[in-house]
């Protein structure tokens, strides 16, 4: 175990996120369609400018304030999945649309409307991809009539352009079989498919772009036809939930949460110092506690508090005051987002410190 960290702490493997990185730029060409990296799960400029080196065409964000972070290293194609509303955030827009090729999605006239003002303002059109609801039922009007019915209103408008299509699979991390993951890729392929293809029958307008995401589906982007972009965001790292979905094995999660045991009150119960302001709270349908152990991964993180993991122990498992474990978490993005670093290391050794700059812009 790398020696010198100060936990709780996120320690990355830069040799595993680096081959998760190629394997996924492998992945996307195999199957024919760009990848697009939603950076929600790493925040980090420096690791956004290595999926891009190894072929990214360009990386998703959810916020505003996520854009403006990777802007400032350079990264000039971002698409902003997530309406923008607000007179605020609309002059951001504008600004960042200035000097970057944004794109923004959504499903709505209304947040059309001010997209479209922002664009006037600095005499360009913005491009847009219409947000449509594959199954996870989140943002995105159903696909076909709802959506067409969207498309010719936001045609209309000025300073804009509909470039594509897009939804997010998220309720593919629900089914554990891979035929219904299959099903579910297909599925949100398909949907968007034919939307796109009445869409050029019944109102002439041609949409280019057929955007799909989620990590599991990702998997399986060999399997649908007409897509052109796929924006997974988990595999960089992978976590207890993509190991739990049989996507992926423990020695590919590139990301562990290094903990140290503080107590040990029980024969059955150890407590580590890394609790909810460390790992999240989030759990998944398919896994155990909220973490677990990557040397033994039957014992789990069984609760919770805000400081405190609690480990449910059998009374003969060897762990005492002071040992040092490795966490795989639940759900990797949320865990990021609590650190203000990730340690980097390479041959067991510390190699150098990742900043995870755009942490907490949820604005």
């Amino acid at each position: 175990m790398t020696p010198s960290i100060d936990t709780p702490a996120l320690v990355v493997d830069l040799d595993i996120m680096e081959r998760n990185i190629e394997q996924m730029a492998r992945r996307s060409r195999e199957a024919g369609v760009r990848l697009r990296p939603h950076i929600k799960t790493h925040k980090s400029p420096y690791i956004a400018l290595k999926q891009l080196e190894k072929g990214a065409s360009g990386i998703t964000v959810a916020k505003l304030g996520e854009a403006e972070v990777m802007r400032k290293h350079g990264i000039r194609d971002i698409l902003i999945a997530y309406p923008i509303i607000g007179e605020q955030k609309l002059k951001r827009l504008g600004k960042l649309a200035l000097d970057t090729d944004v794109i923004v999605s959504l499903d709505s006239l209304e947040v059309a409307r001010g997209i479209s003002q922002a664009g006037k303002q600095i005499g360009r059109s913005i491009p847009l991809y219409i947000d449509v609801n594959s199954g996870l039922d989140r943002c995105g009007k159903e696909p076909g009539q709802e959506t067409l019915e969207l498309i010719e209103l936001i045609n209309q408008l000025p300073y804009i352009r509909i470039l594509g299509l897009m939804t997010h699979a998220g309720h593919s991390y629900q089914e554990k079989s891979r035929e219904e993951q299959i099903r579910i890729s297909r599925q949100e392929g398909a949907l968007l498919v034919e939307t796109k293809k009445v869409a050029k029958e019944k109102l002439g307008i041609d949409i280019p772009e057929i955007s799909v995401g989620s990590t599991p589906t990702s998997f399986y982007a060999h399997e649908v036809e007409g897509i052109t972009e796929m924006r997974p965001g988990t595999y960089v790292f992978n976590d207890a939930t993509m190991v739990a979905l049989g996507l992926v094995t423990k020695e590919e999660c590139a990301l562990t949460i290094r903990a140290t045991v503080v107590s040990r009150p029980s024969s059955d119960r150890a407590i580590v110092d890394a609790g909810s302001k460390t790992l999240s709270s989030d759990r998944n349908t398919y896994t155990e506690g909220y973490g677990f152990l990557k040397s033994c991964p039957e014992i789990t993180i069984s609760r919770l508090s805000e400081e405190h993991g609690v480990i449910v122990t059998p009374p003969d498992f060897e762990i005492q005051i002071g040992d040092e474990v490795d966490i795989i978490p639940n759900h990797v993005c949320p865990t990021v987002n609590l650190a203000d670093e990730l340690i980097g290391i390479r041959n067991g050794r510390i190699e150098g410190i990742i900043a995870v700059e755009a942490r907490g812009k949820n604005k």
